[in-house]
Formats: C-alpha cells, sequence, structure tokens
C-alpha cells in the first residue's frame, strides 16, 4: 500500500510546493499543463502505477480533472479498482463502496470547483475587455518599434536579404515575416 501524490499547475510559471506540503508521500506525479488539456502524461503515468490499495492524495478536485464528468469517471475508476481518493482542500475521502452520499458529495463539490472555474474565467475575459477598452497593450511587447519595423520594410523593399534584416535588428527571420505579412495587411486596407 502506497501514499501517491498527483500535483497539477496551469503553467510553467505557477509554483507547486504548497499542493500537498506536509503529506509523507512514496511517490509523487508533477504535472505542469492546463486542466482543460485532454493530453495530461503524467496523470496517465499515476493512473498506470496506482494499484489496488494505494491511496491517491490531491490537493484539490479541480487539480485532478477538467470537469464534473471527468472527475466522476477518474474517482469511479479508482474507487472500483480499490484505490482510495483524498481530496485535501475539500477534506474528501472516497474509497472502497461508493455510497449514495459519498456520491452526491462528489458531485455536489466537483460542481462548485467546475462553476468556480467559469467563474474566474468570466472575469478574466471582463478584465482584459476592460483593459482593451481603455487602450491598454496586453500580451508580449512587439521586437521591434515603429520607427524599427519601418526601417525593416523600407531594406527589405530596397533589396537587402531578410537573413541580413533580421540579424541587423537581431530578431528570428519568423518575427520578420510576421511583421512583413501585418505591413502588407495595412498596405491592403488603406489602398
Amino acid at each position: 500500500m502506497s501514499e501517491i501524490g498527483y500535483i497539477r499547475v496551469s503553467s510553467i510559471g505557477q509554483n507547486d510546493d504548497r499542493q500537498l506540503e506536509g503529506v509523507v508521500l512514496d511517490k509523487i506525479f508533477r504535472e505542469k499543463i492546463s486542466g482543460k488539456s485532454i493530453k495530461r502524461p503524467e496523470l496517465e503515468k499515476c493512473l498506470d502505477y496506482i494499484r489496488e490499495g494505494d491511496t491517491l492524495h490531491v490537493h484539490s478536485m479541480d487539480r485532478l480533472a477538467r470537469n464534473l464528468k471527468d472527475l466522476q469517471n477518474i474517482v469511479d475508476d479508482l474507487t472500483g479498482a480499490g484505490v482510495t481518493v483524498n481530496f485535501h482542500k475539500e477534506n474528501l475521502v472516497f474509497g472502497g463502496k461508493a455510497d449514495a452520499m459519498s456520491k452526491l458529495l462528489l458531485q455536489v463539490m466537483g460542481a462548485f470547483a467546475e462553476f468556480e472555474r467559469s467563474l474566474i474565467k468570466e472575469r478574466q475575459l471582463e478584465g482584459i475587455a476592460a483593459a482593451k477598452k481603455k487602450g491598454k497593450h496586453l500580451g508580449r511587447s512587439p521586437s521591434l518599434s515603429e520607427k524599427q519595423q519601418s526601417e525593416a520594410v523600407s531594406m527589405i523593399e530596397s533589396g537587402k536579404s531578410k537573413t541580413k534584416v533580421a540579424k541587423h535588428f537581431q530578431i528570428s527571420r519568423s518575427t520578420l515575416y510576421n511583421l512583413l505579412k501585418q505591413n502588407a495587411i495595412k498596405s491592403d486596407l488603406k489602398s
């Protein structure tokens, strides 16, 4: 009987140190991938590894599943194989025989987690829309200033090779091609 941990964060920049902190585990599967992704290689490895009598520890329901249906399927498969599933944030443990109350709790808590994710996504989209309305630039800053962009286009139009122009501005050729494509679109709009 092993104590197995599954830890997931949505992006590379996020820190997973707080998940399952202080829980003594025999093996940990760590994943840095969006929960909505269908392919979760570490989760698949974890599910292949875990055996009857083991306990799977997960920080919270939303770390394990993409949605309520996914959560139910994973928990049902695990408990059906004799694995105990422990969700630490919700303080819920599922294992052995699935009684009606356990199933209800799983569905209700899973539905709340899914609803919470939807609200977060909605607020995020509202924040992005508000920022755009105020004229704030979102995303990565352009590699070249407007002046440099014009200069690069002029250099190409005067016959300089794209490779030399990219090296001159210390940008990749793909960045240069995107710039030329955007410039062509702007030219088409003006005419």
